[in-house]
């Protein structure tokens, strides 16, 4: 009997090992595009009564040999401001300069093809008028979201993409030292550090130098926002570009309705990350402790993102949109960060329930200090636009 219970666990480990390959390969090797787009600089000019916003992108295939047609690409741009936005004229224009071809005169998109280990580029001009000729209300104006939906076209079939980049049409004038409204907290003070929308085309460290470099001191400690920096990565999706296999869509069931994870293009941009069969496994080791009271082990498996993806309407508009992944190596860019300006740097997840993540520092970080000052949440969870949170050792 026990020679019995132990071959059909051994058949069950390796029916188990089999399926958990078999997802593996079938994720790795389903139908993808190589291709990758990188917004380059923008700038924001006056054009007589309005305004101009123009920059180029970066169309690139790091694959050796396949080669991917680009037969469609079309423009959204989206005004957000601090009033209404119905009298402007919003118009977009999009002009190919492919390193072989002639750019058109009419703006017309012609069917492209980016070869193996090539690339390609476009110029976008953005232009706002007010309506009537009409001057624009500079007040007005806050963010350009400029939506590129473009196709994909080879091996893998026809597949449709839709990027996404902020473009801030002006920034607020950096905090003085003297106008700093300085909060008291557990033998601390605590500083909110006000910046622009944050957005792929922005450095972090010119940011942190921009808003806090006038403000900090020998001994405070500069955090940031987990979700601010990932943004600045880059490391935002609309779930347009996510396809939710049968896996995604039967075990975001299980989580609680309020998690990241509970819809199907959530849990899939978790597996695409870290794979299935991670995934898959620290779902059935978790369940298992967690009917013996163990609870927590499947964000403990399943890795540091686990805990990090904010589905569509978990960040500020408009990346409410978006499914925003947890930044990239944490612990070198607060290691940077530190040398660069003198002071501790800490990335962090706070919420208004008081839990205070510190997900890294930089060498020598005080993270109690930072416990007792951020349980609070001094950032705010809505639109106060406070990523940076200086602290103060009182």
């Amino acid at each position: 009997m026990a020679l019995f219970a132990l071959k059909l666990l051994l058949v069950l480990a390796l029916l188990l090992g089999l399926t958990l390959l078999w997802l593996e390969l079938r994720h790795r090797l389903r139908p993808a595009s190589p291709l990758r787009l990188q917004a380059g600089p923008f700038k924001v000019e006056a054009r007589g009564a309005g305004l101009e916003v123009s920059g180029t992108i970066t169309l690139s295939n790091p694959h050796q040999r396949m080669e991917v047609m680009v037969p469609e690409i079309e423009l959204r741009p989206t005004l957000l401001g601090r009033g209404d936005l119905g009298g402007i004229t919003v118009s977009s224009r999009i002009e190919a300069l492919h390193p072989d071809e002639d750019s058109r005169p009419d703006g017309y998109w012609a069917a492209y093809i980016v070869k193996g280990n090539k690339s390609t580029q476009a110029r976008i001009r953005i232009s706002l008028e007010g309506s009537g000729g009409q001057a624009l209300e500079p007040a007005l104006l806050d963010t350009l979201w400029l939506e590129i939906l473009w196709i994909n076209y080879g091996p893998f079939g026809r597949l449709q993409r839709r990027d996404a980049i902020l473009v801030p049409l002006q920034q607020p004038v950096p905090l003085t030292a003297e106008a700093a409204r300085w909060r008291e907290g557990d033998r601390c003070r605590v500083l909110p550090v006000g910046t622009h929308l944050l957005g792929v085309l922005d450095d972090p460290e010119a940011v942190l130098r921009r808003y806090a470099g006038g403000l900090i001191q020998p001994g405070d400690v500069l955090t940031i926002g987990e979700t601010p920096l990932a943004v600045m990565q880059g490391r935002y999706q609309h779930p347009a570009n996510l396809a939710p296999s049968m896996l995604a869509r039967l075990l975001c069931r299980v989580f609680h309705p309020t998690s990241s994870l509970a819809t199907a293009c959530g849990l899939q941009s978790l597996i695409d990350v870290v794979g299935p069969a991670q995934v898959l496994g620290a779902w059935m080791v978790g369940l298992g402790l967690k009917l013996v009271g163990s609870k927590g082990w499947f964000y403990r498996l399943a890795g540091d993102q686990a805990r990090l993806i904010d589905d569509i309407t978990g960040t500020t508009p408009p990346y409410d949109q978006t499914i925003v992944l947890g930044p990239q190596q944490p612990a070198a860019f607060c290691a940077a960060m530190a040398r660069c300006l003198g002071v501790a740097v800490a990335v962090v997840d706070v919420n208004d329930l008081g839990r205070v993540k510190v997900l890294a520092s930089s060498p020598n970080c005080d993270e109690a200090l930072l416990e007792r000052a951020l349980r609070p949440n001094p950032a705010g969870n809505a639109n106060e636009r406070t990523p940076l949170v200086l602290v103060r050792p009182s």
